[in-house]
């Protein structure tokens, strides 16, 4: 799914959000709001620390800011949609379940105020399993125990888009991250699906503690995981970046978004947007932040960016 800029900036201009447009006002030099949660995600994953970084970042500018955990980006958008003073990280695969009321966990709801302030990082998916269990496949995986994170998150919801695809059978196990990789390697679950930023801390885990495989997909998944999830795009991870990796991985991946509701203030997401994209080296957000750079706005084809967030997004000729 493409869009061209004009297409995106229309789409967000459709949601109200270019209504600053012709409007002077000053850029404020403190943030407006008193304090501001960050839902984010459970112990192991990416999401928390991402977070709490930038809860940091926040605060060291004037607002107190805290990162809360949650069950992920589910969660996150649930909240966000009717909470109208919280910042929530979501993974864009979710955001288009949640705007179009696809996705069993909608039950065709659609979460129609969700709103982009800026980007976080890629997340890509990989499988991990203990070297003496033989599996090195997705195929490999039929009639096995795979931990896929939390029960309704975007991960299982995209390993139960593997196994139509692919036509493999397996026992999907839900959990938070840093619990299912311990069941990893006690033997408790033979693989472990995840996706976030790399490493992967579950599967790096995983990787650090034992011998263990890293695995994706056979181009063959790989092609029909991106004919089923329009938004995904192609994915390669790196060699040696798992502790006995030694070969490339091909999979897929896209986008997180910090986002916030449509009502939150317009003046706040204006001055956190823009205090997080000028920072001279994001990854003093976290070591995952180095793509939260304001020249990856517009890989966000999915949610209208929050009119307060394309005030600066304007400015700086970007969108």
């Amino acid at each position: 799914m493409h869009f061209s800029r004009r297409a995106l900036m229309l789409s967000s201009a459709s949601a109200g959000s270019l209504s600053f447009i012709g409007c002077a006002s000053p850029a404020p030099a403190r943030p407006t709001l008193a304090e501001v949660g960050i839902y984010s995600a459970g112990q192991g994953s990416a999401f928390l620390p991402y977070a709490q970084g930038l809860a940091q970042v926040l605060r060291s500018q004037g607002l107190k800011a805290q990162a809360l955990t949650s069950a992920g980006s589910i969660e996150n958008i649930r909240k966000i949609d009717v909470e109208k003073q919280q910042l929530a990280t979501v993974f864009l695969g979710t955001a288009h379940e949640a705007l179009n009321g696809t996705g069993s966990w909608t039950q065709g709801q659609k979460f129609t105020h969700l709103r982009a302030l800026f980007p976080m990082y890629e997340t890509s998916f990989q499988i991990a399993a203990l070297r003496r269990s033989g599996i090195d496949s997705v195929v490999g995986l039929r009639d096995k125990r795979v931990g896929v994170g939390p029960a309704g998150g975007p991960a299982e919801s995209f390993f139960k888009g593997l196994l139509e695809v692919t036509g493999v059978n397996a026992k999907i196990v839900n959990g938070t991250p840093a619990a299912l990789a311990t069941d990893l390697l006690s033997g408790q679950i033979d693989a472990l699906w995840q996706g976030a930023a790399l490493p992967i801390p579950a599967l790096k885990q995983v990787a650090d503690s034992t011998e263990a495989i890293v695995f994706g997909l056979s181009d063959e998944a790989q092609t029909a995981m991106l004919k089923r999830f329009a938004f995904l795009s192609p994915a390669q991870i790196a060699s040696n970046t798992y502790r006995g990796q030694t070969q490339a991985v091909q999979s897929v991946a896209a986008w997180n978004f910090v986002m916030a509701h449509a009502e939150f203030p317009e003046a706040d997401a204006y001055w956190i947007t823009r205090q997080v994209l000028s920072l001279d080296n994001p990854v003093q957000i976290h070591t995952s932040a180095a793509p939260t750079r304001m020249q990856n706005a517009p890989l966000n084809r999915v949610v209208p960016f929050h009119s307060g967030a394309m005030r600066f997004y304007k400015e700086k000729g970007v969108l």
